[in-house]
């Protein structure tokens, strides 16, 4: 290796450039030339590093530790000369492409893996408004602190982001920064270390679980209701009933064609495919006969491969299903007999797509429904958590399954009789026989 400046004539006059320069052979046994720094010394040490880079390249020996981290911190014009030359491979050239450029490369990898488009696109989004947000262009630009304050000031004012879409976009963030390690475009994750936030102290779409007689003038006044969004009352009401009875998410059933049922097996069953279902692998649910029944009608006319179900986009289809909730409640206030009792209704949360609590009936609270009714019924909690296909018990037990009214007086009334001495219950047992 040489450190050498170049000289030039002007006028008569020999002049020497400002920048040094750095000779040295390459893996190939080529001599290479590439520009240094103002500094001699600065660019002796960058020469003696090259040095080590062609070494190991000869050696055919992966790059340590401390020399990968070296090289994240090169100029985007260095890393594309020692690219070039071909002292650095693809992999690691890659460190000084823009962001931008590997997010887009993340996009594939998750496409690849038969992830939704909804799904990709929901990731890649969040990870470029974090990107934009906080200006990052590179790879070394990242900064753990930046991201942690881009994202609490995203929570700021009143339209702010709740803790859990918080903790969404912190999630895809480091995901992607896993994704960059792993393909061996870096070295280490700089959010690795970062954790979300807690969601319990701060709800802002928490969903109710209808009751019974919710759930039956639902169903009755959404099929005997109008189209809505391409949607006719009696398909709609079967879709919250195959909601209701699996708790399938409004993506898995929009997912669904009548390849996904087998009617003929018992019971009859519905697989959701893997690229679809909430925790990415293939799922298959129970049905019940008569759902099955209904389903089958409305499959047998779908063409192969087409979706059964045309559903909007998931908050249309929220709003879709708020309005079946405003017509069922409509209809149930009418039938008040009194002015008395009209009053009382109008003043009850039955049917309300936001109750007294702040709760929300959208459609994601027919999962909530299911794990609820799942629980009300005595289902033991393990197969209650299979077929809503959680991760943890807790999750089942705390987030999906609600307590119905009068269900906590039913309970209490289940326990022994406490009142009086043993010799005072048996004198009332004996008197009752």
């Amino acid at each position: 290796m040489r450190v050498y400046r170049r000289t030039y004539k002007r006028d008569g006059a020999e002049h020497t450039v400002s920048k040094w320069y750095i000779d040295f052979v390459d893996h190939r046994g080529i001599h290479r030339r590439i520009s240094g720094l103002t500094d001699k010394k600065a660019s002796e040490a960058l020469g003696r590093q090259i040095e080590r880079l062609v070494a190991a390249k000869l050696a055919r020996e992966p790059l340590s530790r401390e020399l990968s981290a070296w090289v994240e911190t090169l100029s985007s014009a260095l890393r594309s000369s020692l690219g070039r030359f071909g002292v650095l491979d693809g992999q690691r050239l890659a460190a000084g492409r823009a962001l931008k450029e590997h997010i887009e490369d993340w996009r594939g990898f998750l496409s690849a893996k038969d992830n939704t488009p909804r799904y990709v696109g929901m990731k890649v989004s969040r990870v470029l408004k974090i990107v934009e947000g906080c200006r990052f262009m590179y790879w070394s630009d990242l900064a753990a602190t930046r991201v942690m304050t881009f994202l609490s000031e995203m929570r700021d004012g009143g339209n702010g982001i709740s803790a859990q879409t918080f903790n969404f976009y912190l999630q895809a963030a480091k995901q992607f920064c896993k994704w960059m390690c792993r393909d061996g475009r870096a070295t280490s994750n700089p959010l690795e270390f970062l954790d979300g936030l807690n969601v319990r102290t701060d709800r802002r779409h928490d969903r109710r679980a209808l009751t019974v007689d919710e759930i039956r003038r639902l169903l009755d006044t959404t099929a005997d209701g109008p189209t809505i969004r391409k949607l006719p009352g009696p398909t709609r009401a079967l879709l919250y009933r195959l909601a209701l009875e699996t708790g399938l998410r409004a993506n898995e059933l929009a997912s669904l064609t009548r390849e996904s049922f087998r009617f003929d097996t018992d019971p009859p069953t519905v697989t959701v495919a893997a690229g679809y279902s909430k925790h990415r692998r293939e799922d298959t649910l129970p049905l019940r006969p008569a759902t099955a029944a209904r389903v089958r009608e409305l499959a047998a006319i779908a063409f192969p491969g087409v979706p059964i179900f045309t559903m909007p986009r998931y908050r249309r289809m929220a709003e879709v299903l708020a309005e079946d909730l405003r017509a069922a409640r409509a209809g149930w206030l009418d039938e008040a007999k009194t002015p008395a009792e009209r009053q009382r209704r109008e003043e009850s949360d039955f049917l309300k797509y936001v109750d007294g609590a702040g709760r929300y009936a959208d459609f994601h609270c027919l999962c909530h429904t299911c794990g609820s009714l799942l629980a009300a019924g005595g289902v033991h909690p393990r197969v209650a958590q299979s077929i809503m296909r959680h991760s943890t018990i807790e999750l089942t037990m705390n987030r999906y399954s609600h307590v119905y009214a009068g269900q906590e007086a039913d309970a209490v009334d289940k326990l022994p009789d406490f009142g009086g001495s043993a010799k005072a219950v048996e004198q009332r047992r004996k008197a009752a026989e």
